[in-house]
């Protein structure tokens, strides 16, 4: 019961310095009126915020639309809170990645949005990687007992697995980080179970999800920069597609290469780790 209390503990600790974080926005920035205001001796600085009785209120995002409008919130809030605006973002995706809780994507494109292709890759990864981590401390700390019981079939597996492949484990760990249907929240509570030595782990996701952050900050990047749906289509659009679709396929196709040489896996059992992507 130490181990249920305990998480509780975590989890509500973790939850309330978030829900502050989010409650406590700093003043809001100012950004210009139109032109044709200015001619008018109309006041050239409006501020973001919204009426006193329509309160900015932070959340999640759960599509597409309330991601633009994050994204759209949180430029104009870093052009004079930067240091805010990454705090909070790096807060709310650690949150997310180490209680396993399934959206991570939706920041990722967030990152492409608001820091642009190279800052935002570099935080996604950093994020991603830090993020995994903790939720393998917690689970070695709180969840293992737990897990096995909730899933003894693909703990099995994974168990064996793991066995198998010792002689090239970390090989083993970026074939299922690259492959595209591997459940990455299991992986991340379970490694701790099945012996996998925290420094495996942590290379693995950082190298192993890389082509899967990069398009998705990619795609934030894009969808940032469209002003209309014909833009969508430019040949510059399509080249940047073919890029990420190379970037997300070479990886995995040396590394499935690879598989076929040196690790032992076969598909029957292979079902049970691999299932659906969800970080």
């Amino acid at each position: 019961m130490r181990s249920v209390f305990g998480l509780i503990a975590v989890v509500f600790t973790a939850s309330l310095y978030l829900y502050l974080l989010s409650q406590y926005l700093p003043p809001a920035p100012r950004r210009r009126a139109p032109p044709a205001a200015e001619a008018e001796h109309v006041e050239t600085e409006q501020p973001l915020q919204k009426p006193a009785d329509e309160p900015i209120r932070l959340k999640f995002p759960s599509d597409l639309e309330e991601l633009r409008e994050l994204a759209e919130l949180l430029q104009f809030y870093k052009t004079e809170h930067t240091g805010y605006v990454l705090l909070l973002f790096c807060s709310a995706y650690l949150y997310k990645q180490s209680f396993a809780i399934p959206g991570s994507s939706f920041l990722n494109i967030l990152a492409g949005a608001i820091f642009g292709l190279y800052e935002g890759l570099f935080l996604a990864c950093l994020l991603t990687t830090v993020g995994s981590t903790l939720c393998y401390l917690l689970s070695q700390a709180f969840g293992k007992r737990y897990i096995v019981n909730f899933f003894p079939d693909k703990v099995s597996t994974l168990q064996k697995k793991v066995e198998d492949n010792q002689d090239c484990l970390f090989f083993f760990l970026l074939f299922l980080r690259f492959f595209p249907m591997t459940p990455n929240w299991f992986l991340n509570m379970s490694a701790p179970i099945v012996n996998i030595p925290i420094t495996f782990f942590f290379g693995s996701v950082l190298i192993g999800l890389l082509p899967y952050n990069f398009i998705c900050v990619q795609t934030g990047v894009m969808l940032s920069e469209l002003t209309s749906l014909d833009d969508l289509f430019s040949w510059e659009r399509l080249l940047q597609l073919l890029g990420i679709a190379c970037v997300a396929l070479l990886p995995g196709a040396l590394i499935r290469r690879f598989s076929q040489r040196k690790l032992k896996l076969d598909a029957p059992e292979q079902n049970g780790i691999v299932d659906k992507k969800v970080q």
